[in-house]
């Protein structure tokens, strides 16, 4: 008897830990003027579909603010300053020795923005798929227009977690919330995504022509048709075969997709944001404002930079007063904040033009064909004011250059671009530590909600 109320005691605390925060466990909707995910599931009207798909783009963007500050503090693209609270610093940069664990600060125990949202994003869409196969209300070639899209948003949403743990890996089976699969390896995880992106690409091309039969929010404006999605769902796979290795495959997948070396390299689908109802880009800081809170151009980015390169006016805004944050392990200055979003409610993009240029690049110099490369960087360096590349065109030294461009070209990105290619090549020790004498991390562990979740089912 003791032990039987022990185990529930446990079951209770765990089960109010768990229905507090899993991460895959979408929202209960009370709304009753909002549809609940039992009223979708059958027969859905085209109006909750329609919600749906809206609601899938707004969570698509949950992981921008914390994916943003943490993993280019990561990569050492930038400092997030917070003189409110010291271990943005402390924590985020390794300092004093302080390394990562499961209840990690400022992912709390479901991860935040770099775990939970992106497999809120992943349901989201299960949901939406779901809805779409068991209704009469609208057409089988919606029907796989809806399911191409969702699909889409779902490939770019795993990769998220799976480069925050990344070898301690991620689930990819979480079509069943509270019976979820069990984690996989990375390269699996990649492998598998790599499948949900080209059932998203066959779903859209089974959907006919024209224009896509819902209602897109303007951070699609110019690829909200059939057409335009499945170039975008491309330029995600051409991502994420870097990833892979897959070097020809990133090739296939950007000619597929809306590259153009003559075009505007920042063309692209983004996160819209505006005033209430909507929020306001969480990215934006007031040019000069008297805060004390606030993202900065890491030092090394300013040192580094090559003179005349363009991209350092554009981007980066230098202060009249630099801010300063001092905590136990010394003082952080940033003379120069983010001038990249003209406004509160400039939208941020995910995937551009230049970025996939640039690995269009990385994979004609990964498959040692020099001359493709090098025209591919050209396009970079003279849209920076750099003029062409005259350095050597062995393939390491390709590769040098390629990454260098990408620290400028997408530097910030909610990616944390910087933090994913040193690791994939193996030059983490090549970001600079000296400037806070923290620690340069290669992943993180699971949230504390995903060991609790799984000691909750005796796995």
């Amino acid at each position: 008897m003791k032990n039987t109320l022990k185990n529930i005691s446990k079951v209770i605390a765990v089960a109010g830990v768990l229905a507090a925060c899993n991460p895959l466990q979408l929202d209960e909707i009370q709304d009753p003027n909002n549809p609940s995910i039992g009223s979708v599931s059958d027969n859905a009207t085209r109006e909750q579909i329609q919600f749906l798909i809206t609601g899938l783009e707004s969570r698509h963007r949950g992981y921008v603010t914390n994916v943003s500050q943490a993993w280019n503090t990561f990569g050492r693209e930038i400092w997030y300053l917070n003189a409110s609270d010291p271990r943005f610093q402390t924590d985020w940069l390794g300092q004093n020795g302080r390394t990562p664990d499961n209840s990690y600060f400022g992912f709390g125990t479901t991860g935040g923005g770099s775990w939970a949202s992106p497999y809120q994003a992943i349901n989201q869409a299960n949901v939406l798929i779901t809805a779409a196969e068991n209704t009469e209300n609208i057409s089988e070639a919606s029907k796989s227009a809806v399911s191409g899209f969702a699909k889409t948003i779902q490939g770019y949403q795993f990769m998220i977690p799976a480069n925050f743990v990344y070898q301690n890996g991620i689930r990819v089976d979480v079509s069943d919330p509270l019976n979820p699969g069990p984690f996989v390896s990375y390269e699996q995880a990649l492998e598998t995504i790599k499948g949900i992106l080209d059932e998203g690409d066959a779903a859209l091309s089974s959907a006919g022509s024209g224009a896509f039969p819902f209602t897109l929010t303007r951070g699609f404006d110019g690829f909200n048709t059939i057409a335009g999605l499945r170039q975008v769902n491309r330029a995600i796979t051409a991502r994420l075969n870097a990833y892979r290795q897959d070097w020809q495959g990133v090739l296939s997948a950007l000619d597929a997709s809306f590259m153009d070396l003559n075009g505007d390299l920042n063309a692209g689908p983004a996160h819209p944001y505006g005033a209430a109802p909507d929020i306001f880009n969480p990215l934006y800081y007031v040019p000069n404002a008297a805060v004390n809170t606030l993202i900065v151009v890491h030092p090394s980015v300013l040192e580094d930079a090559t003179p005349g390169d363009l991209r350092v006016a554009s981007k980066f805004f230098e202060r009249d007063t630099p801010v300063t944050v001092s905590t136990d392990a010394g003082t952080l200055v940033g003379t120069h904040q983010d001038a990249r979003w003209a406004s509160n409610t400039t939208s941020i993009p995910f995937i551009r033009n230049e970025e996939l240029i640039l690995l269009k690049a990385e994979a004609h110099a990964n498959l040692s064909q020099t001359d493709q490369a090098v025209e591919a960087i050209n396009i970079i360096r003279n849209a920076a004011g750099l003029g062409d590349y005259e350095g050597s065109t062995t393939q390491g030294a390709l590769i040098d250059e390629i990454l260098y461009q990408r620290r400028y070209s997408l530097w910030a990105e909610p990616w944390g671009h910087r933090w994913i290619d040193a690791r994939r090549y193996n030059r983490l020790d090549e970001i600079p530590t000296t400037f806070d004498g923290g620690t340069i991390f290669t992943q993180f562990p699971h949230p504390q909600a995903e060991l609790s979740w799984d000691e909750y089912k005796g796995d």
